[in-house]
């Protein structure tokens, strides 16, 4: 099973990743990762607009699809069977991982909601203010760069969305909801 998971910012995209790998067996292929990395070695700074605009030239460079290709490749040479890819942010990515079998999950809650949970992780990308949150938020639903993210366009094409506005005992027996309709036995 293939899945790409997307949707927005501090809605609970990490920690349905973290329960699909720990309890469920699945390989986790992280998108920011391959971005932080390109990021060191462009030697930049590693805060959320430099991560958006690194993302957008490697798409620029090597298709819009890139990421997703990549992890495509690294789990199939891997044998992973179970794989969950985050985050998917543009509708070529998207295209290319349902084309390959994947089923694409959303997952969204309320925005106060959210910035709060961003708050407290507070990693580098996270350390903003509401405005900012806001205003990132809007220029990454449908970024007018052609390589740039288009986050409501990918959370539409999404097989199944979760709306994680309660607690993670909620969240987690809806991904077990997920699970059961899209998990062949």
């Amino acid at each position: 099973m293939i899945i790409g998971i997307t949707g927005t910012d501090g809605a609970g995209k990490g920690t349905v990743v973290d329960y699909l790998v720990r309890e469920k067996g699945f390989e986790h292929y992280q998108a920011r990762a391959l971005i932080l990395e390109e990021i060191a070695r462009r030697g930049v700074a590693d805060d959320r607009n430099q991560m958006r605009l690194v993302g957008n030239d490697l798409r620029r460079l090597h298709g819009n699809d890139y990421i997703i290709r990549t992890f495509l490749e690294r789990a199939r040479d891997q044998g992973a069977k179970n794989v969950i890819i985050d985050s998917l942010r543009t509708v070529a990515e998207a295209e290319t991982l349902k084309a390959a079998g994947g089923i694409v999950l959303a997952v969204d809650a309320d925005q106060k909601l959210r910035y709060e949970r961003v708050q407290k992780r507070r990693s580098s990308s996270d350390q903003v203010t509401f405005e900012q949150f806001r205003d990132h938020e809007e220029l990454e639903k449908n970024d007018p760069d052609p390589h740039g993210m288009q986050k409501q366009k990918v959370m539409e094409m999404a097989d199944h969305v979760i709306y994680n506005d309660n607690h993670m005992d909620e969240l987690f027996a809806n991904v077990e909801v997920f699970l059961k309709k899209f998990k062949p036995d």
